[in-house]
């Protein structure tokens, strides 16, 4: 069975942002991984001085196949080098892994698909 790891901003840490409710669409589409035989997890990410460990801890679980670095990581401006600093522990981590990029929270399987 393929695996994918999906790495994302934890919503709750967004401020102006419905948390709930976007967590609600990322367990949508965590479930839907499932629905097409994809062994999948989920990585949310505070923009602390927590950030890198969760990264890492998250990469290092396991041989990952492939890994979606969420909108929220790598389209705002602000967070750029987050970006390069979650490409390059990807790139370290799991260096077998394909990476793929989303949209939003709501196309990560097709992201990863793409590369399965």
């Amino acid at each position: 069975m393929s695996s994918v790891l999906v790495l994302g901003i934890d919503p709750h840490t967004v401020p102006g942002m419905d948390g709930d409710a976007m967590r609600a669409v990322l367990d949508e589409e965590l479930a839907r991984f499932g629905e097409h035989g994809i062994d999948a997890s989920m990585a949310l990410i505070a923009l602390d001085e927590t950030a890198e460990s969760v990264v890492v801890g998250a990469l290092d679980e396991r041989a990952w196949d492939v890994v979606v670095i969420g909108g929220g990581i790598r389209k705002p401006e602000p967070l750029l080098t987050f970006f390069e600093l979650v490409v390059n522990l990807v790139r370290q981590h799991t260096p077998g892994a394909a990476i793929a990029f989303n949209t939003s929270g709501g196309d990560s399987v097709d992201a990863a698909k793409r590369w399965l």
